[in-house]
């Protein structure tokens, strides 16, 4: 196999074994930086977009990575490499496998170098260092533009400066000084910021017998810094000033030789604590935290990580996992304690407490430990200045509790963890913050098993995914369940999976006596505000997947900024989650369920009488408005008919505006809370809300296709109607329902549907509806080919929508009759009337209903034989449709195009478009339409002279269309696979295979299509 060597560390370049691999364009080279510097970890998409285009991501931007990376893996394929780049979902990998990265490399050797450093063997570490730096060949990634690989080379420049200062203290312990000044002198001119650097070149020039250029280093540097940045010289810098201008002896000494402290004696402490029995998983976790082994050693700043989390996640057994499997790479020791930020009984471990402990360890006896807690702190740092020490703070409650525990700089490492996160770390300090999330749930499976013993679970494998399901995978619940399984034999793990099932009693089988998972979140909880308290509790009265700010202004009834405040504070807490959401969207939040409940049990516990339910109306309330004013703003009319709308929210205000810029986004972000809702309004009795919310969903379930969350939420909200007696409400979702059917294909289904909503319309008086039901008949019939049938329920319906007002669906209508009279061969009365519908919908403003109706105005230009003119039309939808996001819609428009383009005799161009049409037909599952396509392609097949093809497409078309049951259609599609077959007769036609080598005419097969239905 071909070995790749990836250099960085200078223009990009990919050295396989017989020369450079060419890498064209900027795009790749990113992409590949990018992979190649995170190499064997998931690089998100979204980075990768990031890297490509900081500013202003075009549309296609996910695409057009998906293009490099393919380009890239076929350039590898070419070098005879194939398994290199890896699709990963949220991203991809480069498995870096026997390939060499020299940027890895480069630290590999760094590393090395400072362990023989730190064991005294200096020569070594010389040899070491200057290897490392050898690999360089240039800047960093030069030649690679983009502010994120900027940012990198950045970083990695400052990885080789601090081991160039590194290699030259270490020349000059050698005593090789004089060899240093040239190289210093270069670094100083360059970097005339970084004093370790100016600091080592002003001691080689001492020691070169240049003391009087050694001072004017020093006063260059102090001039620099007082006049750019208004800061005297750091203390080495102006210690080494005094101790040249004394001459001391000191500076002929190197100098490690120079006691860093006042130790008594120097022991080795081993404070950490056992491991928890069964550690499994967080494998990611434990990775980054190895990356904090490989940074560069920094003299001034402490290497330092946060794992945050809510109780019971285990922050405490991943740190000290970590931690006792490194701790061999810390030859001056570990040291532990439990700071008892989140302690039910006790109050917090104070600093100097700790202080005071830590001081002892090192070696420090008790008379000579400062009483005053500033100077422990400084003693401290000056005892790990030279040694390198873990340093493991549990239970952190803030970062004034920590902050004195950190040592100045060097090599320790510092590892904290909190529920909360530390915040001011990201000022002075660069830190790792890892947030700890629930298991995996392989990894909950695997914690359940080595718990409670694998003979347990080995009858039964599903239950135990449920088991860990139904924990949450919260190791804290899990351990639970998993020692609860250990010590009760007879206990079946089915039987465990029902008891937590009911969520009245989960908590309480998970929180044995006053501990357990209850107790972890008590003690968060009690630590709230009194209004982010209350928000926590309310939200928990929802059932949604997840939410956006303003769901919380309106259970709280407060404004959507000090909303997003309260939010913020329970994120910090860890009681909520920031959910996943698209670029450019809100921040949307969730609940982990085994949180939810809890937060439900303080709302039933802490909330006065009746506020529970008055925060839920609010709630549904504003979901409500929000979807019907987006359903007004896609349809581009009133809405809703026939009913008083929504009362607008007063919290919104301007809001709306913002939220419902795009109102199909809206919906899209909003897609599975208000399915929850209306499941949650059907099961509480709140009728009005789960059939209206339903209703005003129908536009996006349509355009999106999402049939599913269309029936389930129909089906709910019609049996909510019917136990409240809500004659209405029934009577609309027996409507929907029929509308679903139709679009189904289920016309028989969709009749008995509408016919039963008509019935109770017409009782309820909705004008309206009743006509939305009319117009669904018509539907019906015309599918059937009962043309004259559906043109007496279109002059119904039309009637209806004409005296309630309603244009949009006016223009939709005619439009409808329109086809009628295509399908009739009236194509003569279709014209006006495809006309009159295009006008009134643009009327409407709404891009969806114009879609429709230049849809209907372009099959009526191609019959007429236009065909400049449908192009035209049918273009002018596909940019409508697309613009949406309606998938639908464009695929009627891609076969309308189509069967245009090969009318003009576009063989090429119709099968191009044709099978983009295809292949949206199966993503959508519509048999109806799939075999239109299916015989727009035998046409162009026919058309080009392979009849065999042909005769295929026609036969699995009539198939389709006998499927749905659309006979006139099954009838065309059954004349045109005659003619193929009559061409030449079949069997024993005039070709091979039994069909004739002979080609069609678009104006034949126009006229076989054109031929009425009936």
């Amino acid at each position: 196999m071909n070995r790749f060597v990836f250099r960085l560390l200078g223009p990009l370049l990919v050295q396989a074994e017989d020369g450079p691999l060419r890498i064209n364009g900027r795009r790749q080279a990113t992409v590949l930086a990018m992979l190649v510097l995170y190499a064997d970890r998931v690089v998100s998409v979204d980075t990768l977009v990031d890297a490509v285009w900081p500013d202003s991501p075009p549309a296609t931007a996910r695409n057009q990575i998906a293009i490099c990376v393919a380009t890239l893996r076929k350039t590898f394929k070419q070098a005879g490499v194939t398994d290199l780049l890896i699709t990963s979902p949220p991203g991809y990998l480069l498995a870096k496998g026997e390939h060499r990265v020299d940027v890895q490399e480069f630290l590999e050797r760094a590393d090395q170098g400072r362990d023989a450093a730190r064991h005294g063997r200096t020569e070594e570490a010389c040899t070491l260092f200057e290897e490392a730096l050898s690999i360089w060949r240039g800047a960093a990634l030069e030649e690679t533009p983009g502010s994120r690989l900027e940012a990198e080379a950045t970083r990695l420049e400052q990885m080789r400066l601090t081991l160039i200062e590194e290699r030259a203290g270490l020349m000059l312990q050698l005593g090789r000084h004089r060899a240093l000044i040239g190289e210093l002198t270069e670094l100083v001119a360059r970097h005339p910021l970084r004093e370790q650097c100016r600091e080592h070149l002003m001691l080689a020039l001492y020691r070169s017998g240049q003391r009087a250029e050694a001072l004017d280093v020093f006063l260059h540097g102090r001039r620099l810094l007082t006049e750019q940045l208004g800061i005297e010289p750091g203390p080495g810098l102006r210690q080494l000033h005094d101790l040249i201008l004394r001459d001391s002896p000191e500076l002929t000494r190197p100098p490690a030789v120079v006691a860093p402290a006042p130790a008594s004696v120097h022991t080795i402490p081993a404070q950490l604590p056992a491991g928890v029995m069964a550690f499994t998983g967080r494998q990611r976790e434990m990775a980054s935290l190895d990356r904090l082994l490989k940074e560069p050693y920094n003299p001034h700043t402490p290497a330092l990580a946060t794992i945050v989390g809510v109780g019971g996640v285990g922050k405490t057994a991943l740190a000290v996992h970590w931690a006792s499997q490194v701790a061999d790479q810390f030859p001056d020791g570990q040291l532990f304690a439990d700071l008892r930020g989140y302690d039910e009984e006790q109050a917090p471990v104070s600093p100097a407490a700790v202080l005071d402990r830590f001081l002892r360890a090192l070696g420090i006896a008790a008379p000579q430990v400062p009483a005053d807690p500033d100077e422990r702190a400084s003693l401290l740092r000056s005892l790990l200045r030279t040694r390198k020490t873990l340093i493991v703070l549990d239970n952190v409650r803030s970062f004034h509790q920590l902050r004195p525990l950190l040592p100045g700089g060097g090599r320790s490492v510092v590892l904290a963890t909190s529920r909360e996160n530390l915040g001011d770390l990201t000022g002075d300090y660069t830190a790792l913050s890892i947030r700890l999330r629930m298991l995996e749930p392989t990894e909950a499976t695997a914690l359940l098993i080595k718990l409670a013993g694998a003979d347990r679970f080995g009858s039964d494998p599903v239950a135990v995914e449920q088991l860990g399901a139904l924990c949450d995978c919260l190791p804290l619940a899990l351990r639970i369940a998993g020692a609860r399984l250990a010590a009760k034999p007879n206990l079946s793990v089915r039987s465990l999976v029902e008891r937590l099932r009911d969520h009245r009693s989960r908590l309480d089988v998970l929180s044995p006596g006053e501990g357990g998972v209850r107790a972890g979140f008590r003690l968060t909880y009690r630590d709230l505000p009194p209004e982010a308290a209350r928000m926590y509790r309310r939200l928990g009265l929802l059932r949604t997947a997840d939410f956006a700010a303003w769901a919380g202004a309106a259970v709280l009834d407060t404004s959507v900024w000090h909303a997003e405040e309260l939010i913020d504070h329970l994120v910090d807490a860890q009681l909520l989650e920031v959910a996943e959401a698209a670029p450019g969207r809100a921040a949307r939040y969730r609940f982990q369920d085994l949180l939810r409940l809890f937060a439900r049990e303080r709302a039933e516990s802490d909330e006065p009488e009746g506020e529970t339910d008055a925060a839920l109306e609010r709630a549904f309330g504003a979901w409500l408005w929000l979807a019907e004013e987006a359903h007004r703003r896609i349809d581009g009319r009133e809405f809703p008919v026939g009913r008083p709308a929504a009362a607008a929210p007063g919290f919104l205000g301007e809001l709306a505006d913002e939220l419902l810029g795009s109102p199909m986004d809206w919906f899209e972000s909003e897609r599975t809370a208000v399915t929850d809702v209306v499941a949650q309004a059907a099961e509480t009795g709140r009728a009005g809300y789960a059939w209206m919310l339903t209703e005003s969903a129908v536009p996006h379930f349509e355009t999106k296709n999402y049939l599913e969350d269309w029936q389930r939420s129909a089906e709910q909200a019609l049996a909510s109607a019917r136990r409240a007696g809500d004659e209405p409400g029934e009577a609309t979702m027996l409507r929907l329902l029929g509308s679903l059917a139709i679009y189904q294909r289920r016309y028989e289904q969709a009749e008995g549907w509408n016919m039963a909503a008509l019935r109770l319309l017409r009782t309820t008086g909705d004008l309206g509806g009743a006509a939305l039901a009319q117009r669904n008949l018509a539907m019906c019939a015309r599918f059937q080919g009962d043309w004259e049938r559906a043109l007496e329920y279109c002059e119904a319906a039309l009637s209806g929508f004409h005296d309630s007002g309603d244009i949009g669906n006016e223009a939709h209508l005619l439009g409808f009759q329109a086809q009628i009279e295509l399908d009739r061969g009236n194509v003569g009365g279709a014209l006006p009337l495809a006309e009159q519908a295009v006008a009134l919908s643009r009327r409407t403003g709404s891009v969806r209903a114009e879609a429709q109706s230049v849809y209907r105005l372009a099959e009526v230009r191609l019959r007429a034989g236009d065909l400049g003119e449908a192009a035209e039309a049918f273009g002018a939808v596909l940019r409508l449709t697309r613009g949406e996001g309606d998938r639908v819609g464009e695929a009627h428009a891609l076969r309308g195009l189509g069967q245009t383009q090969w009318s003009q005799g576009l063989l090429q161009a119709a099968g191009d478009t044709l099978q983009q049409a295809l292949e949206i037909t199966d993503e959508l599952a519509d048999r109806f339409l799939y075999a239109r396509v299916e015989t727009d392609l035998g046409c162009v097949d026919a058309l080009g002279g392979r009849c065999a093809e042909a005769a295929e497409r026609f036969r699995r078309a009539c198939a389709g269309f006998g499927e749905v049951g659309a006979q006139p259609w099954r009838a065309q599609a059954g004349r045109l696979l005659a003619a193929v077959q009559d061409a030449g007769g079949e069997p024993g036609g005039g070709g091979p295979g039994g069909l004739p080598h002979r080609s069609f005419t678009p104006e034949e097969l126009t006229a076989l299509l054109a031929h009425p239905a009936n």
